[in-house]
């Protein structure tokens, strides 16, 4: 272990930055019809769409009695709030997470839940009003304008508000002829001139999407890239570095040496494996507790001494990175029986090497618990090692109280982890020179 201080550098997960496309168009032009249509070109797990009519302001008794009446007029800027909306695209911007509000127009109010989006790669932002206020057009990647008759616009609208609203024939007309009619000729058709594209005929129209969809391929493939690229960039700049000071090897005695001899043998058995396995496990999360807030405590004994010792100071939980990390489990059930356990799961895209996020499960209140252990058998070049503090952290999880347990880490992972997270303690059974392919799962399982 060595004395070396590192100054901290920046790391981005691939979904900073986020592809943003806003379609606008006239209420029942097809917006949400061509979002998922969309949506389902892709046929990526990270396309997320979000409609404006999440963010409708609350209304007061009063303005809710018009509502009701429909006499509201939803169908003007003022009714949205832009200022909501722009907080949460700069948190998706930012790679963090945003809690979307959700807006109930049978009860014309804003409900208390709210849903998360975390991690998407595309946003869709579809709404009559999503190509209007110019802070959102600074934000977005492609502006796309839905066209459709008059004719078809009404009875697609009163279709829609018969059966998810409920309204009857009469509120729609009244609605559509006092508001929505001349706010389009207003507000909405103007939005035709900044439009990347304009989509007449909506969903029918697959030359349009399949421009859109070969958009969004090159954009990914080009953050893709440029994330690639930074994390190689951060290898460079550290891999001539001494190790960390919060690197914790564990001490190299003979019993240690034949462990590790019998688990790098080839030929051992899966019995012998996962058994000698599990006892380098228990040493590992034994020795990442040693790094556990505690606080001095005294106990008497069965023989009526006084003992000084010691207790946590709050709760351990434990983060398993999937697969691997489910080798770390009887280690950990050893030592801490009770022990919370979440789960993550990072695969690296097959094309382009990218570490994905597709699985998270926290344990309750984790927030609040005093030491949480991530647990992942290998670490080889780091980007899943690092993509896995930064979701936890951005679920607001302290930095200061994760401990990083691996078997064995090669040292450019080791060193572009502790250069991101220079506090976070990383405790490791082997430091290896270079980069291994993972094979400990496949051992430890016999798959």
């Amino acid at each position: 272990m060595s004395d070396c201080k590192l100054k901290e550098s920046h790391y981005s997960p691939p979904w900073a930055d986020v592809c943003i496309i806003g379609i606008a168009g006239s209420s029942g032009s097809g917006k949400t019809t061509l979002s998922n249509a969309i949506v389902a070109k892709m046929n990526l797990p990270w396309v997320v769409i979000l409609p404006m009519d999440s963010f409708y302001k609350p209304l007061s008794s009063e303005l809710s009695q018009k509502a009701f009446q429909n006499e509201y007029d939803f169908d003007s800027p003022d009714a949205l709030d832009f200022e909501i909306l722009l907080d949460r695209l700069h948190n998706l911007k930012a790679g963090k997470i945003a809690e979307i509000p959700r807006y109930s127009f049978s009860k014309h109010a804003r409900e208390i839940e709210t849903t998360s989006i975390y991690s998407p790669h595309v946003l869709i932002l579809e709404g009559i009003f999503a190509l209007y206020d110019p802070r959102v057009l600074a934000l977005l990647d492609m502006k796309i304008f839905c066209e459709a008759d008059t004719d078809t616009c009404l009875s697609r609208r009163i279709l829609r508000d018969l059966r998810e609203r409920g309204r009857d024939v009469e509120g729609c007309l009244k609605q559509w002829f006092s508001f929505v009619k001349p706010n389009f000729e207003r507000f909405v058709e103007p939005q035709r001139k900044v439009a990347d594209i304009i989509v007449p005929r909506g969903v029918e129209n697959q030359v349009a999407i399949l421009m859109v969809t070969q958009y969004i391929d090159q954009k990914l493939l080009e953050k893709s890239k440029i994330h690639q690229a930074k994390l190689q960039l951060l290898g460079q700049s550290s891999e001539d570095h001494q190790l960390s000071h919060k690197v914790i090897l564990l001490k190299d005695t003979p019993q240690l040496q034949a462990i590790n001899t019998i688990i790098q043998d080839n030929s051992t058995s899966i019995e012998d494996f996962v058994f000698y396995f599990d006892r380098i496990t228990t040493l590992l999360v034994e020795c990442a507790l040693n790094n556990a807030h505690t606080t001095e405590k005294v106990v008497q004994t069965p023989t009526g001494q006084t003992f000084n010792g010691a207790e946590t100071t709050a709760e351990i939980s434990a983060i398993v990175v999937l697969r691997g990390g489910s080798a770390f489990e009887p280690g950990l059930k050893r030592v801490l029986p009770d022990c919370p356990v979440g789960r993550i799961l990072i695969q690296s895209n097959v094309y382009s090497g990218e570490p994905e996020l597709h699985y998270l499960k926290l344990p309750e209140k984790i927030q609040s618990h005093g030491t949480v252990l991530i647990l992942d058998p290998q670490m080889s070049s780091g980007g899943a090692a690092l993509m896995a503090v930064q979701v936890l952290i951005d679920h607001g999880l302290d930095k200061n109280r994760m401990i990083f347990v691996t078997y064995f880490a090669g040292k450019m992972g080791l060193n572009r982890l502790t250069h991101v997270f220079p506090e976070l303690p990383v405790v490791v059974c082997k430091v290896l020179s270079d980069t291994q392919e993972r094979w400990i799962e496949k051992k430890y399982f016999g798959c």
